[in-house]
Parts: C-alpha cells; sequence; structure tokens
C-alpha cells in the first residue's frame, strides 16, 4: 500500500511561487510514475502534469507548461511541483497521485492512478 502526503500548500499573492512537496511511503518511489491533479472550485479534477519513476518524461497541461515544473528526489521518496508566476485562477486543490509502473510511462488520466493524497489548498489572491 501506497501512501501519499502533501504539503506546501498556501495563501500566495498572484505573481508568487509556491513549491508542492508529495511525499510517499510504502514503496520506494522508483516504482512510481507520479503525477499532480489540480480540481479548482466548481470544475472536475485536471492534470497539472506528471513525471516517469525515472524521471526521463514528463508532461503538463498545456496551459502551465512554462510556468510549472515538476521533479522528484527519490532517494528522498519525494516529488515536488514548483509553481510560478502564479495566478488566482490556479487555486485549487492540487493532489498528488501515482502507479506502479517501475519502466512505463506517464499518463494524463486520473483512471489510471491507483494511490491519491489527501490533497493540499493552494488559494492565489489577485
Amino acid at each position: 500500500q501506497v501512501q501519499l502526503v502533501e504539503s506546501g500548500g498556501g495563501l500566495v499573492q498572484a505573481g508568487g511561487s509556491l513549491r508542492l512537496s508529495c511525499a510517499a511511503s510504502g514503496r520506494t518511489l522508483s516504482d512510481l510514475a507520479m503525477a499532480w491533479f489540480r480540481r479548482a472550485p466548481g470544475k472536475e479534477r485536471e492534470i497539472v502534469g506528471g513525471i516517469s519513476a525515472s524521471s526521463k518524461s514528463t508532461l503538463y497541461a498545456d496551459s502551465l507548461r512554462g510556468r510549472f515544473n515538476i521533479s522528484r528526489d527519490n532517494a528522498e521518496n519525494t516529488m515536488y511541483l514548483q509553481m510560478n508566476h502564479l495566478k488566482p485562477e490556479d487555486t485549487a486543490v492540487y493532489y498528488c497521485a501515482a502507479r506502479v509502473a517501475p519502466y512505463g510511462g506517464v499518463i494524463r488520466s486520473s483512471l489510471g492512478y491507483d494511490y491519491w493524497g489527501q490533497g493540499t489548498q493552494v488559494t492565489v489572491s489577485s
């Protein structure tokens, strides 16, 4: 069983930055392909981006490419989401997700992920 715990959310002004962390336990991170999703008020959950177990491949939502960056430290069993130039429309609950895929790539669909964190709130004020 994999447990995921997000941290780093909070309130930030538009134009600011935040870094979210997702700490994994129960399985070595190098077995897991991981992703960040978010759900804004009144909207459906959407993918932010993901990273393969090897870190060789990443994907991002087209609208976020260039502002957000995903990385991982397998030795620390942690994935990160660096968010820059934040906008009020980035306000959402951000979720970490994982699937066992040591040799697989990253997928966009939330249906492909078996493990989820509890979410961390990010609020961007204008």
